[in-house]
């Protein structure tokens, strides 16, 4: 396979990650990066060292970030200068557009940014259709309405071939992936619980936007209220929970995801877990369990744990790199459109 040279939209916990994660993923160089102050571009490819040297510190959030349709207005909460800092960027009002004109370089494209408008991400699926890029876009979106919104375009996506993997992450994403390959051992599936545990201490700072989002699922919040949200608002969330929020019956693509691979009945899938953001820990195994009936008539449950020791970073860049690389393959085989982790197996 030939080298893939890939951009990475966002530079906050998820994006900055992936860019480390990828000096340990054969075949992959990253060769621009970008955030709200800046881009990076260099297409031998990218220091990767020196770029995360000299945003480490500056990185207030990934979080807040929102896109006003056909436009660059890209808001993050906090004062972060982020990749401005490193030498090999410039300052840009435009960093989205900028990364687009260097389409014809890049192979595949990591959207590293929160959904935090329902459209964001589809909106920019199609912005770099319309610009003529061919070529691969993953993200790790977590909304299920946010799927049919991206297979609203799907047939534009074709055309332009464009390949484009949604909920690539760790769930949906990874444990999507384990939901389907579970479910093979039976002919009818009862039910889909994924169950998981987070600790983020060492990373808060890095994942803002993360937490900002699963902040919409509490009982009292919704995507809109979540995005209105102050850090200092945030910070009184957390002491209200003395540190750990729980989660359930989550909005979580999963759902949806599983149910366009055939596995399931959206209906059947069930999502929630734990957050503490006072330990690294995991307040919780992570753990995905299908029951179903097996075609002799016995009901049993498959059940697949991660390690307590895989953090975080590893669960979510892992799976999206690897995604990445699987889309690509397709891509260069003329096979475009929209993809979910349980229709495909990450490359290595």
């Amino acid at each position: 396979m030939n080298d893939i040279n890939f951009a990475v939209l966002g530079t906050g916990g998820i994006g900055r990650r992936a860019l480390e994660v990828s000096a340990d993923k054969d075949e992959l160089t990253p060769i621009a990066a970008c955030d709200r102050h800046g881009v990076a571009v260099n297409h031998d490819g990218l220091d990767v060292d020196e770029l995360l040297a000299a945003t480490e510190g500056n990185i207030a959030s990934d979080g807040g970030t929102t896109i006003e349709s056909g436009g660059d207005d890209i808001k993050e909460h906090g004062d972060d200068k982020g990749v401005v800092a490193s030498a090999q960027a410039e300052p840009t009002e435009t960093p989205i557009e900028d990364i687009i004109a260097e389409y014809e370089a890049i192979d595949a494209v990591l959207i590293a940014l929160p959904n935090l408008e329902h459209d964001f991400i589809p909106t920019v699926a199609e912005r770099f259709a319309n610009a003529g890029y061919e070529g691969v876009l993953v993200d790790v979106l977590k909304r299920s309405r946010v799927i049919g919104m991206l297979d609203d375009r799907e047939e534009q996506l074709e055309e332009s071939g464009i390949t484009f993997v949604c909920g690539a992450g760790a769930t949906p994403g990874l444990l999507t992936g384990v939901a389907a390959l579970a479910a093979q051992s039976f002919i009818e599936i009862e039910e889909v619980e994924i169950w998981w545990g987070v600790g983020l201490k060492s990373g808060y700072e890095d994942n803002r936007g993360t937490v900002r989002e699963d902040i919409a699922h509490l009982p009292d919040y919704d995507i809109e209220s979540a995005r209105a949200l102050s850090d200092e608002e945030i910070e009184e969330i957390v002491d209200a929970h003395d540190g750990v929020i729980e989660f359930n019956d989550m909005e979580h693509a999963d759902d949806v995801l599983l149910e366009r691979a055939g596995i399931c009945d959206a209906e059947d899938v069930t999502v929630g877990g734990v957050l503490d953001l006072r330990n690294d820990e995991k307040p919780t195994t992570t753990t995905v369990k299908v029951t179903g009936r097996t075609f002799d008539g016995e009901v049993g449950t498959n059940t697949f744990e991660l390690d307590d020791d895989t953090s975080m970073e590893a669960n979510v860049n892992g799976p999206a790199l690897g995604y990445l690389k699987a889309a690509v393959r397709r891509n260069w085989t003329g096979d475009y459109g929209v993809y979910g982790p349980a229709e495909l197996m990450p490359g290595f």
